[in-house]
């Protein structure tokens, strides 16, 4: 009976991804761990298979072959201690960057530890054998062939980055007898391109730019992102922790919030990301590229959007003026429309309730040039993302670890860098105690503004939209921490405030707001630094969100809604079929 490629998802990755890498070259050791790989790998031509009992001899045929060939060279063994003979040659090809690939076929790694037969633990590597080691569990379902995939790619990847070296994969098997996959599945192939290597070509097509937390981006950067668009149509997607300020920039946070995202916003064939850890949950959650490209100097793998094919290891200026030097110019593209439908929503919020939403759109565009704004995160960084704030004006979140604590000290100590400067931060109660002993440090200058929203509790647990709204008051108790820190208590802050030499504002609706925001947001440095604690209620704030997020209705899904609420849901399917969807 012929047989062909193992029904082992986790070996089917390797095997296809061997090959569009282009890796051909193995040297097999015998066993019984390795049954999967090896019967795979031989049933096909692609592969130039070599046999070597002995994994110590086989190791250095490796090296030999590898450097001669100029191509990596695949070891395969099975369990036990076969892998520990590849450590003397591993270590010469450590020193000597040479690209061998030991792959160490395994039993179920949750047996390492429990007295099981041939089953050692390889979780650790000597510091000079390899430079990259990853486990490759066996896959029970779908969803784990994402994490294979990325681990594969990566793996093979750093066969010749940065000079190349040896790289390890432990492969776990289940010793499937099953042999009657005749053609490999596809399997997603990741590239990574340096300066001097040949670029992808880029279609004309719907392209959109993410940027995700970043250093402040020069005027050179900016310019050339912005040629890009220009010439192939594109849009920046962003937030105000991007550090973009050129003129193809959309807030992403009003267009993804929306409950309703239709397929113009929603679908781009290619998304090129850039930048570290946002906090646009919405766009993350939402965008459905059909391709994304990384840019970044690092030259790491980060699959934010699970479409990821390529990295590019290189700074942004390289990448973009080689698009755009190579560019042909289109037709006007994707952000006109973007732009068009940020301004319509924009245009089409209602009145807000009393809330951190209604201060975030009532004074955003009024801080003053060249001002600095530190936004806590949660609720304050995705209130103040919706609207837009002065081009001079950077904004900043610590959005890397994305917790609470902290973030009265990183304002601090970013007024500290020019005291001639306005630092502003709007934090809620929960960051404010968490961190407030920070404002009794001595250094603290007259050019901080700090804005605390207090309302009692960590109200993104009372958000309509959080798991934790269906629980009511119950969620008070524990999830939400409601009650701490003086229960909204008027006089605490204030105390705390003054004492420390705060010039102290309060307000608890949007009159008494009105009446003191001017003093808050002037362009002067006062005699003192400034503490505004504005008291909300996490209902109006959860009323805000839900009000803000309504805004757009997809005409077609309003239209279906009408349907269905009037003649049923049979009519909705009936109409579907008439139009083809």
């Amino acid at each position: 009976m012929q047989t062909f490629y193992t029904t082992e998802k986790s070996v089917q990755i390797v095997v296809a991804l061997l090959k569009a890498h282009g890796i051909r070259k193995i040297i097999a050791s015998p066993g019984t761990t390795n049954i999967t790989l090896v019967a795979s790998l031989q049933c096909d031509p692609f592969f130039e298979m070599y046999s070597a009992a002995d994994e110590r001899s086989a190791a250095y045929m490796a090296c030999g072959l590898a450097v001669e060939s100029g191509e990596p060279v695949v070891l395969s063994c099975t369990g036990a201690t076969a892998s520990r003979n590849y450590i003397p040659a591993l270590t010469e090809a450590f020193y000597r960057k040479i690209p061998v690939l030991a792959i160490t076929s395994t039993q179920n790694t949750e047996k390492v530890g429990h007295l099981v037969p041939q089953v050692i633990d390889r979780s650790e590597q000597l510091s000079d054998i390899v430079r990259y080691s990853t486990n490759v569990p066996a896959i029970t379902d779908d969803s784990q062939i994402w994490g294979c995939e990325i681990k594969v790619n990566n793996a093979l990847l750093e066969l010749t980055r940065h000079g190349g070296g040896p790289v390890h994969i432990n492969l776990a098997t289940t010793y499937c007898k099953d042999f009657t996959v005749e053609h490999l599945p596809k399997y997603r192939v990741i590239r990574r391109v340096n300066i001097g290597d040949e670029f992808p070509q880029m279609d004309h097509r719907k392209v959109a730019i993410f940027i995700g937390s970043n250093y402040k981006l020069q005027d050179k950067e900016c310019v050339v992102m912005d040629d890009f668009c220009a010439q192939y149509g594109g849009v920046v997607l962003c937030d105000h922790t991007s550090g973009y300020k050129g003129r193809f920039g959309v807030l992403s946070q009003l267009l993804y919030s929306q409950a309703s995202v239709d397929e113009e916003v929603r679908c781009v064939d290619l998304l090129i990301h850039i930048g570290e850890v946002s906090g646009e949950y919405g766009l993350l959650n939402v965008i459905s590229p059909k391709e994304v490209w990384r840019v970044s100097e690092d030259g790491e793998i980060r699959d934010t959007f699970r479409k990821l094919t390529c990295v590019f290891e290189m700074d942004i200026n390289s990448f973009f003026e080689h698009y755009v030097s190579d560019a042909v110019p289109v037709a006007a593209g994707v952000y006109e429309k973007f732009a068009s439908r940020y301004d319509a929503i924009c245009k089409s919020i209602p009145e807000l309730p009393f809330s951190n939403i209604w201060i975030a759109r009532k004074i955003s565009k009024m801080l003053p040039e060249n001002s600095v704004l530190h936004l806590g995160i949660l609720n304050s960084l995705r209130a103040w993302n919706f609207f837009e704030v002065p081009k001079s004006v950077n904004v900043y979140s610590n959005v890397g670890g994305f917790g609470i604590d902290g973030g009265i000290s990183t304002l601090i100590g970013a007024s500290l860098a020019n005291k001639e400067r306005l630092y502003f931060g709007v934090v809620g109660d929960l960051a404010f105690f968490y961190d407030m002993n920070s404002l009794g440090n001595r250094h603290v200058g007259k050019n901080i503004r700090l804005m605390l929203i207090n309302n009692g509790v960590g109200t993104e647990f009372k958000n309509y939209s959080h798991p934790a709204y269906r629980f009511g008051q119950d969620a008070d108790k524990y999830m939400a921490a409601a009650g701490h820190y003086g229960n909204k208590s008027p006089l605490l802050v204030k105390h705390y405030a003054e004492d420390l030499g705060f010039e102290y504002l309060t307000a608890s609706n949007k009159q008494e707001f009105d009446a003191l925001y001017e003093r808050f947001i002037s362009a002067e440095i006062t005699d003192r630094p400034i503490l505004f604690e504005v008291f909300t209620e996490s209902g109006n704030e959860s009323d805000a969100l839900r009000i803000i997020s309504n805004v757009y209705q997809d005409t077609t899904k309003r239209a279906a809604n009408i349907v269905r609420e009037i003649l049923g849901e049979s009519a909705v399917q009936m109409v579907k079929k008439i139009i083809g969807k």
